[in-house]
């Protein structure tokens, strides 16, 4: 079907986007957590490849305070796990070997999409394309992904810098992307567009 899959492309004005690469998705002995050494290592190429290229880099991490679990009380209850993302915990810092910079900025989110009760919106004014990184896959990923199109933003997934706890939903939600979403391509392709 070739009405489907076309290539959105990437844009003159990249930014990118690291979803809940946080200790509590990255760590298995966390309830959340799996194995993403190989998600994390071709992240930390990638975001590589944008700090030399001056490319902003954003991440997010999942935190429920009491506001937050009153807002996301329906997603608590269907995930209770979620609940050691609390103020303070181990669990919601950013992946030490992602090498975060002093000037890449953290933002807080409570539902999947980093677009959502956010202010990633307006940060990305200007930009025409997002790199999206991170955890999962089909949760998160795909509902930023989601927003980004929605946003106007041509949102691009590195293969090998996304990861799910289920590889029959990782593969799923990147075939969905690649038809109706977004462009999903090799993290070394990637990696090529933002050092140029």
């Amino acid at each position: 079907m070739t009405d489907f899959g076309q290539a959105a492309g990437v844009g003159e004005r990249p930014a990118v986007i690291v979803v809940d690469l946080v200790r509590g998705f990255t760590d298995p002995a966390c309830p959340l957590g799996a194995e993403m050494d190989d998600v994390v290592a071709a992240t930390r190429r990638l975001l590589d490849a944008a700090r030399a290229g001056g490319v902003p880099v954003i991440f997010t991490t999942v935190v429920y305070d009491d506001a937050n679990e009153r807002a996301a009380s329906v997603f608590l209850r269907k995930v209770p796990a979620l609940r050691v993302l609390r103020p303070g915990s181990e669990w919601i810092a950013v992946d030490p070997r992602l090498g975060r910079g002093k000037g890449e900025p953290v933002l807080v989110k409570a539902f999947a999409s980093a677009f959502f009760a956010t202010p990633l919106a307006a940060m990305l004014a200007g930009h025409d394309s997002l790199v999206v990184c991170g955890a999962s896959t089909s949760g998160c990923v795909r509902a930023t992904v989601v927003d980004a199109l929605q946003h106007n933003l041509a949102p691009i997934v590195p293969r090998e810098c996304v990861g799910d706890r289920w590889a029959s939903a990782h593969e799923a939600t990147l075939f969905d992307i690649e038809a109706k979403y977004g462009d999903v391509m090799a993290a070394d392709e990637v990696v090529e567009i933002l050092m140029r």
